[in-house]
């Protein structure tokens, strides 16, 4: 096994986060949203769109697309990594989702305005399953390539390569979208964000044979097992599950972890859709201050790295959880650009503090030196995507009973106010400890 803290290995780690993080741009934050708002908007039946018959508000249907394309990989995820444990292949899994989401963004590049949205959204779909599949077993590396000691650092690092190419593939499709006629597109309405699609598709699959090669192939789970591969994933998840019932620390991180990911997860998936229809932000101004978001993650990100290092992990997601719980109040009252600009700052500042160092806390609370690193890390995933889907059907339910996107977000705020309790406990519980002399790893 190769030793951990190996330069070249987590370099090539995160890279997977600068190949993957064009998706979560393009297709999630600025053009694929401002895209579907403006080729579904129909003012004069409400923005109302058919999908295999049913008649849905066009954001309302593309927020339960996203919601069902993570219960899916809720589904299957756990099956998936317990097998990759017990095989020690969770880098072929890593390859399979990264290719099914990046050719999904390829086929994008077919949805037209009038056209049948039933292929357009189930390719939209797969990319987020490919995106969040890749994810999981992307995750499940942390502790294999770093010692505790460096996992915060490592885990900022991987955010920071994410955002900073994530920028710098938006700019590449800020300059087709902005000046088609660089390139000899004269169709300048909608052909320029459909090539940006093939953009994501290329740069994605392209950087991600930096990790394919380097990452190593993973550890098999040692023991002898006499049930099938099928049968033996759950058997092994369930045996983590009961591994995990015994660390009360680990059980309240997850809980306080799932109540605010509700909130954090959902309102980055939304944003943009908020600020097309509800403000009409143009696509310029919403790529723009995207842009701002992702340069202020990439600070928030190492400013947080250095406050856990000096005042611990939980005091630290007390705080930017508190943030984001005022903030979410505060959105109900956003009523124009300048506004979203100033909550997009303070956005941006804690969006790559909270997601760094939830993972790296995780990980610090998982026992030293284990093998099934991925069957552990798809509880982690699993409670984030449950969280996301529990967020997106709420957001979607609220917005298609009242008609209005405020109140999706008011109602959100509730579930950063839970989390912000659980942490609280979390804090006392782990003070107790230290009390009493019980070992901790945060």
């Amino acid at each position: 096994m190769e030793a951990k803290n190996n330069k070249k290995t987590i370099w090539a780690w995160c890279m997977f986060d600068w190949a993957n993080q064009s998706y979560n741009m393009v297709i999630i934050s600025t053009i694929f949203p401002a895209y579907f708002v403006a080729v579904t908007a129909n003012s004069s039946n409400g923005n109302m769109v058919s999908f295999f018959g049913h008649q849905y508000i066009n954001t309302v249907l593309s927020t339960y697309i996203l919601g069902l394309s993570y219960l899916i990989v809720v589904a299957i995820l756990p099956v998936l990594t317990s097998i990759a444990d017990y095989r020690g292949n969770k880098k072929l899994y890593l390859q399979f989702f990264t290719w099914l989401g990046s050719l999904a963004c390829a086929g994008l590049f077919f949805f037209e305005r009038g056209k049948p949205l039933e292929i357009p959204m189930i390719c939209y779909g797969l990319a987020s399953i490919g995106y969040c599949g890749g994810f999981v077993f992307y995750n499940s590396y942390l502790p294999q390539i770093a010692t505790v000691d460096q996992q915060d650092a490592v885990s900022a690092k991987g955010f920071i390569y994410g955002f900073i190419g994530s920028i710098v593939v938006q700019l590449i499709c800020f300059v087709v979208i902005l000046q088609p006629k660089l390139f000899g597109i004269t169709e300048v309405e909608y052909l320029p964000a459909r090539i940006a699609f093939l953009i994501v598709f290329l740069w994605w699959i392209g950087f991600a044979i930096i990790p394919f090669r380097r990452l190593p192939r993973g550890v098999p789970n040692a023991g002898a097992h006499n049930y099938n591969i099928f049968t033996g994933g759950f058997k092994e998840l369930a045996k983590v599950f009961k591994k995990i019932k015994t660390m009360p620390l680990l059980k309240r991180f997850l809980s306080a972890f799932f109540f605010y990911s509700v909130g954090v997860q959902t309102i980055l998936l939304v944003a943009a859709n908020f600020a097309a229809k509800e403000l009409h932000m143009s696509d310029e101004s919403l790529i723009a201050i995207i842009l701002i978001i992702q340069l202020l993650a990439v600070a928030g990100a190492l400013i947080t790295a250095k406050s856990s290092a000096k005042y611990g992990n939980v005091k630290t997601l007390i705080a930017l959880v508190a943030i984001w719980t005022i903030l979410c109040c505060a959105v109900y009252f956003v009523a124009n650009a300048h506004q979203f600009y100033f909550a997009a700052v303070i956005v941006g500042l804690v969006m790559g503090g909270v997601q760094s160092l939830s993972r790296s806390t995780y990980s610090k609370y998982l026992p030293v030196n284990i093998p099934d690193t991925a069957s552990y890390f798809s509880f982690y995933d699993v409670t984030e995507k449950l969280s996301i889907v529990v967020g997106l059907f709420c957001f979607g339910f609220v917005e298609s009973w009242t008609h209005e996107m405020r109140n999706s977000a008011l109602a959100l705020d509730g579930f950063f106010a839970i989390g912000l309790f659980l942490l609280i406990i979390l804090m006392l519980a782990e003070k107790k400890a230290k009390k009493d002399e019980i070992a901790i790893p945060v």
